[in-house]
């Protein structure tokens, strides 16, 4: 019981850290603008700084809708291990912070955690996006389809290096469908 009590208390402790952290303005610079309905809709994960969650992810696709209220819902799918590993499924919710721009959002992944959620790259086109948070701890390289051009992607890279994010620890998710 003990360590239970500690426990939650840590984890309190390190949330409230994150929400702080969370209402700072970004320090890295997102895209001009984006229009959310071409936004919106599924975008299969190409490659990342993965979170705990996501170390043996393949197949993630993240699709985002937006509620009644305006707010954004992720849901976000994934298997570990290999494509017929078990099937993960979170739902997370986020709200746009910036509603003249539309690419500063803060994701609630669980309660109370509200995390910086930063589009920091996008295509003309949107076939690829960016995602990026207020450090350099986790980027999420995402495109239409599941695969990327090898221009694209070492685009991308390039610009992410060009951030201060270390690329060599940026991994290639699986897509095998």
């Amino acid at each position: 019981m003990k360590r239970v009590l500690i426990a939650i208390l840590v984890l309190l402790a390190a949330s409230s850290s994150l929400f702080a952290q969370s209402r700072k303005p970004p320090f890295q610079k997102v895209v001009e603008r984006m229009d959310m309905e071409k936004f919106l809709g599924p975008w299969y994960v190409i490659a990342l700084l993965p979170s705990v969650f996501e170390k043996k992810a393949t197949n993630g696709i993240e699709t985002y809708s937006l509620d009644a209220k305006g707010n954004i819902r992720v849901e976000y799918i994934f298997y570990k291990g290999s494509p017929t590993g078990k099937k993960t499924v979170m739902h997370q919710k986020g709200w746009i912070m910036d509603k003249a721009t539309n690419t500063e959002w803060e994701i609630q992944p669980i309660w109370p955690l509200r995390l910086p959620y930063l589009i920091i790259d996008l295509a003309d086109d949107y076939r690829y996006t960016v995602i990026g948070t207020n450090n350099f701890k986790y980027v999420w390289i995402m495109a239409r389809k599941p695969v990327l051009s090898e221009e694209d992607f070492q685009g991308i890279l390039s610009r992410l290096e060009a951030r201060g994010y270390k690329i060599e620890d940026i991994k290639v998710m699986p897509q095998v469908w």
